[in-house]
């Protein structure tokens, strides 16, 4: 063996030797040309060089002082990286690369960069550990084919050293077992593997002529049986170009290849045929072939080869490291079919790594952790890693406290009245109260558990699990204190809290609070505590129930009067603004009328005595006529509407007996007109400039790709002038939705508004929003962007976060930007990435905001039959950029809660009311100011 090991390491010597002469060779004459060309321009360049070398050191500075503001700028890392390499700065370009190696998981390219540095300067040091840990922290992060192999190569270099062959041996089993079931370059793992061993058999062949000894014949013939087992695993697995394997093993082999191995051989074919049209999809796919992936991926789990389910994530993961989704799909394999502790365990951190900001992952490695028996410590570490990872929402804050809370509840004896766990998980609740309190509502202005579901958990542990109900009620009076007092729901919680762990005169000054402060549903309050004191309570009790809650109903039924009094009042204020703002438009109209009609009122008058004439004389003709024949009369209203109102100065109406032609002409036209109307094939057509040249004529070019168009109707003003708005109809419906896709074209500097055409007296309720108005996770809204931006620009901008489905900046009705914008992405981690990078960042000068899409809700002002008004204002949550401007509804607050009939109260104390107070219970606000518009 060590005979075969000083062969082989002076074999790879002289190799290295032989490229070594070439390399200088090759260096010796590329600096003859570069001295021969490069003396006339080193002064012109010398001062270039020294500028650049300013520039960079100066962006270098800035980068390293961006970092450490904010270290987890991931681009920030990648281009300090990328200036240090290209000055040469070996010492800073190494600490660069740990740091971020530290906090990111490195791509394939970084660390074959940074390995092949490590390498050429670590030559000329024995010591190959350095390199060796480096290669083993690399392989670590994603399945690299590549780093593997570079890995197996740079450990041949140190088989001359004791054991060296064999640790070669070892990296290169590791690596079939990481890669080797790669379909598409596995093989070349294994080529090399082979090459390895045919290498080593070539030093212990004995030389032409001689025959070997024993000691000899016996390494040989176990080095040939390595070579021969390589081949025979490598051929049982389905690999891309395997017939060349087989033909290669076939000449090989003296003797051919076994039946066994031709068995295997021929299932891998057929699989590999299987699995053929997915590596296909794959080649010919765009990065980042996520739903090829998750095709493939369905795929081998219906085959239910774990080996194969797990390389084909690997590789999905190496290409789409930033999807939650898949990490999550991955781990929960993982956590509930293979269960192997290591490879669990490292997946969950490869998983929070490159994804952070996803609590669903960090929680999900909390439980991996304590699943798999980890330390206390460990699970303590992972949790406060989580705290720093910077979480996007308040709410993923509560959940992860949540999750550690639960196991360190699951630590505690509870069978010891005071125990060390007990006292940290106490002491955890009180550290999460003041985390939530101080960190979370300073940055996201909200706590994220507003109905205070932690300190209602720790409430029921101290109750149940403690015993100590009076530290359960200091917790619930401070739950109070937070602006839940006005829920009945809380209150009911409370009051469930003491049924079970408290007392009945603890249930009763619960329930006597909650009828005191609920607004929400005060009613529903009354009878609950009603029907405890028919349970529990004595007739004073009962007493004291009903008297307090008659109070409180009668009280609440005299504000619910007042508010329905003021809406009275401010609808009839409302209606006569209106009605006077009508009345001045009509004065208005008919001033005009009086002024326009002035000038040829006499011609007018005259011709309707003409017409009376005629009527008179033609009466018996008239009767039979036909509908293509009118009255001078009906042929007038056809002009008077084609001109507008009024008939133009100047016009002379045909006489009916001069021109019957013509007008039966005009009554064909305005008839073919009305049948061809149809707004079904219709689209409205509006916010189009008034000074457009050739509005119809634009309009058909505009809208012939989407189909035939059977007629453009356009419409003018008084005087004849184009208003803005129109109407194209079409010969098909088919056509519509392709017109629709052109809402939002630039038409003369101005967006064109299509919509779709709907009779609003027929459908008074339809209404046209084009855009989403609930949080869109897919989606970013950006602020403050200069107007002078472009979509292209944007799009420009937002490309290196993520695939880009759609970008719409957001402008006038004129056309002229708001400096708003929205950018959809691919999924939801893509926006949650582009938010954390692009938040901040300068834009031709302006400092833009990023965040999450959260459009603010649009509130209609009267309930439908499926709306009621109640439902108007829910609870509100803000989203990522607050309350939005159009969030805020003028409903009153007494609309928002649901008002029923009071329950009848049965023991004769208040059977007996009066006629007022039964009618006062059992009208709503809107019948309150029904009567007052009466009255």
């Amino acid at each position: 063996m060590a005979a075969s090991s000083n062969a082989e390491h002076t074999h790879l010597q002289d190799m290295e030797e032989d490229d070594a002469g070439m390399e200088e060779r090759e260096m010796d004459s590329e600096s003859d040309d570069e001295e021969g060309m490069g003396v006339e321009n080193s002064d012109d360049e010398e001062g270039d060089t020294s500028e650049d070398e300013k520039e960079n050191e100066a962006e270098i500075q800035r980068l390293e002082e961006q970092l450490s503001i904010n270290a987890f700028d991931y681009n920030c890392h990648v281009d300090l990286i990328k200036l240090l390499k290209q000055e040469g700065e070996l010492v800073r370009l190494r600490k660069a690369r740990q740091k971020m190696s530290e906090l990111f998981p490195l791509t394939e390219e970084i660390w074959l960069d940074w390995l092949k540095d490590e390498i050429r300067l670590n030559e000329d040091e024995p010591n190959r550990e350095k390199v060796n840990e480096l290669f083993e922290r690399a392989v670590k992060d994603y399945i690299c084919p590549d780093i593997w192999l570079e890995y197996a190569q740079y450990s041949i270099g140190g088989m001359g050293s004791p054991g060296g062959i064999e640790r070669v041996r070892s990296i290169f089993e590791r690596a079939i077992t990481a890669v080797g079931l790669h379909m598409t370059k596995g093989q070349t793992v294994w080529e090399a593997y082979r090459e390895f061993e045919n290498a080593i058999l070539a030093t212990v062949q004995p030389p032409p002529g001689r025959i070997p000894n024993h000691d000899e014949q016996e390494l040989l013939n176990k080095q040939l049986q390595r070579i021969h087992t390589l081949f025979r695993r490598q051929l049982a697995i389905p690999l891309m170009d395997m017939e060349a394997t087989y033909a290669e093993y076939e000449e090989w082999a003296d003797h051919g290849p076994p039946e066994t191995v031709l068995s295997q051989y021929k299932n891998a074919l057929q699989q590999k045929e299987k699995c053929k049209p997915f590596e296909e999809s794959l080649l010919v796919a765009e990065t980042p072939k996520l739903a090829e992936y998750q095709t493939y991926i369905d795929f081998e789990m219906k085959a239910g080869d774990p080996a194969r389910i797990q390389i084909t994530f690997e590789r999905a993961l190496a290409e789409n490291c930033l999807v939650p989704d898949m990490w999550t799909k991955f781990t929960t394999y993982l956590d509930r079919q293979l269960k192997i502790k290591d490879l669990v365990l490292s997946t969950h951190d490869r998983a929070v790594r490159n994804c952070p900001w996803t609590m669903g992952l960090w929680k999900s490695y909390l439980l991996a952790v304590e699943r798999h028996g980890g330390t206390h410590q460990t699970v303590s570490d992972v949790f406060e890693k989580a705290l720093n990872a910077g979480f996007i929402q308040a709410t993923d804050y509560v959940e992860i406290w949540q999750a550690y809370l639960d196991y360190l509840r699951r630590r505690v004896d509870f069978s010891q009245e005071s125990s060390k766990e007990l006292e940290e998980l106490r002491g955890a609740f009180t550290r999460c109260l003041d985390y939530m309190k101080q960190d979370v509502e300073e940055r996201f202005g909200e706590s994220g558990d507003p109905s205070c579901n932690l300190m209602q958990i720790w409430a029921r542990i101290e109750a149940l699990h403690c015993k100590n109900i009076q530290k359960a009620r200091e917790l619930w009076d401070t739950i109070m204190t937070k602006g839940n007092a006005k829920y009945a729901n809380m209150w009911l919680e409370y009051y469930n809290l003491e049924r079970a762990y408290g007392d009945s005169v603890h249930c009763r000054k619960a329930l006597h609070r909650a009828v005191q402060c609920t607004s929400d549903y005060p009613e529903h309050v009354c009878e609950v505590l009603l029907t405890f004191e028919r349970v529990e309570g004595s007739l004073d009790d009962w007493d004291v129930a009903v008297q307090k809650t008659e109070t409180r109903l009668n009280r609440l039924n005299e504000q619910r009067a007042k508010v329905a009094e003021k809406e009275a009042i401010h609808a009839q204020q409302e209606e006569d603004r209106a009605e006077q703002r009508r009345k001045a438009k009509t004065d208005k109209k008919a001033q005009k009328k009086v002024q326009k009609g002035g000038r040829f009122g006499e011609k007018r008058k005259a011709d309707v005595e003409q017409n009376e004439w005629n009527d008179h004389t033609e009466q018996a003709p008239k009767r039979h006529r036909g509908n293509g024949e009118r009255s001078t009369e009906e042929y007038m209203e056809t002009e008077t509407g084609l001109f507008g109102k009024n008939v133009p100065p100047g016009y002379k109406g045909s006489a009916p007996g001069s021109n019957k032609s013509q007008q039966a002409s005009a009554q064909k036209q305005s008839d073919d007109k009305s049948e061809l109307r149809d707004d079904n094939n219709s689209v409205f057509i509006s916010n189009l400039t008034y000074t457009l040249e050739e509005p119809e004529a634009k309009l058909r070019t505009l809208f012939e790709p989407c189909g035939p168009i059977k007629q453009v109707r356009l419409v003018s003003s008084n005087k004849g002038s184009f208003k803005g708005y129109g109407y194209v109809q079409f010969e098909s419906p088919v056509s519509v939705p392709e017109a629709l896709k052109l809402d939002r074209s630039e038409v003369d500097g101005r967006p064109m508004f299509v919509s779709p055409c709907v009779d609003k007296n027929k459908n008074p309720d339809f209404k046209v929003f084009k855009y989403n108005t609930s949080m869109e996770k897919h989606k970013i809204f950006i602020s403050g962007l200069p107007f002078s931006c472009t979509k292209e620009q944007l799009e420009e901008i937002s490309r290196s976060h993520g695939t880009i489905k759609d970008v719409r900046l957001v402008t006038y009705r004129s056309g002229k930007p708001k400096g708003l914008a929205y950018v959809e992405f691919a999924d939801e981690a893509q926006a949650s990435q582009a938010v954390l990078k692009m938040d901040g960042l300068c834009v031709d000068g302006n400092k833009i905001s990023v965040a999450i899409s959260n459009p603010p809700r649009r509130y209609t002002n009267k309930p439908g039959p499926s709306q009621p008004a109640a439902n108007l204002m829910p609870r509100q949550v803000h989203g990522g950029r607050g309350r939005g401007r159009t969030q805020l509804s003028l409903l009153p607050r007494s609309l928002h809660r649901q008002s029923g009939p009071t329950s009848k109260v049965e023991n004769g104390t208040t059977s007996q009311r009066g006629a007022g107070d039964a009618l006062s219970n059992s009208l709503s606000n809107s019948d309150f100011a029904r009567m007052l518009l009466n009255k």
